[in-house]
């Protein structure tokens, strides 16, 4: 019994990290996800993580063990989030093609989210998710968090780096990482129709008589399908570059948080 009182600290709090990392992680934290699937998971992975760490540093579960359960929780929502952020790039970039091609008006529901997004946005998104279960990213994410552990054990100093503001400054210059990756996704398409906006204005200043309106619209659409179909190789590419700068970006967190990193992403 003492063993088991022992254990089952220890065994909570690593189970709250990964039940905090699966709910915000791209793919696994989706609703098409079985819930009882997403729970089963957590206690399997947790109970491989107790297995190697074993009962080395007895946790008592006093007043300051509420402390170390947020602790955790925050360790396991910042590592999904940062894997989330850049999975929105994808989105992001969708939404400024249809701004340009003529498609923001049009929104579908995700069934990944459930939220409104942009047309191009979750078409783009529905091939990265395939591309990165085909690359096997899903079981890279399972390891980062197996390996977090690693980076950074139970006595971590996660409180110190939030209060030094290290923590908010990474995920700053995440999130900036991310808008200039999502704009240089869209910008050949951006490019392109730009100058299509371009030509058409010296055309009605050319020729007024023509509708700009009735003219512009097909055209541009038209233009932004031919780019798509013409750019849809070089997806792959796009997309396993983006991948390899999630989990680069995962890996420089938990240096951070371990003290063996920079802050700067």
């Amino acid at each position: 019994m003492t063993l088991v009182f022992q254990a089952i600290p220890i065994f909570l709090l690593i189970f709250c990290r990964i039940t905090s990392f699966f709910v915000v992680v791209p793919i696994l934290s989706s609703r098409n996800v079985p819930m009882m699937f997403k729970i089963g998971l957590s206690v399997f992975i947790s109970f491989l993580i107790f297995a190697s760490m074993g009962l080395d540093k007895p946790i008592p579960m006093d007043g300051e063990y509420v402390l170390l359960i947020i602790r955790e929780m925050l360790i396991g929502i910042l590592l999904g989030f940062l894997a989330y952020l850049f999975f929105s790039v994808i989105q992001t970039a969708g939404s400024l093609m249809d701004m340009q091609i003529g498609f923001s008006m049009a929104s579908v529901i995700d069934p990944l989210t459930g939220a409104s997004t942009p047309m191009l946005g979750n078409l783009k998104y529905m091939i990265a998710v395939l591309l990165f279960l085909s690359f096997d990213g899903h079981h890279y994410l399972l390891r980062a968090i197996m390996d977090s552990y690693k980076w950074v054990p139970l006595d971590n100093q996660l409180f110190a780096r939030m209060y030094s503001g290290e923590i908010s400054d990474f995920l700053f210059h995440s999130l900036t990482k991310m808008f200039y990756l999502s704009f240089q996704l869209a910008a050949p398409i951006i490019a392109a129709l730009f100058l299509t906006d371009l030509g058409l204005g010296l055309l009605t200043r050319v020729a007024p008589q023509f509708n700009i309106f009735v003219i512009g619209a097909p055209l541009k659409m038209i233009l932004g399908f031919f780019l798509l179909v013409v750019l849809f190789p070089e997806l792959i590419s796009q997309f396993q570059s983006l991948f390899s700068t999630i989990f680069e970006i995962m890996e420089k967190l938990l240096g951070l948080i371990s003290g063996t990193q920079q802050p700067s992403p």
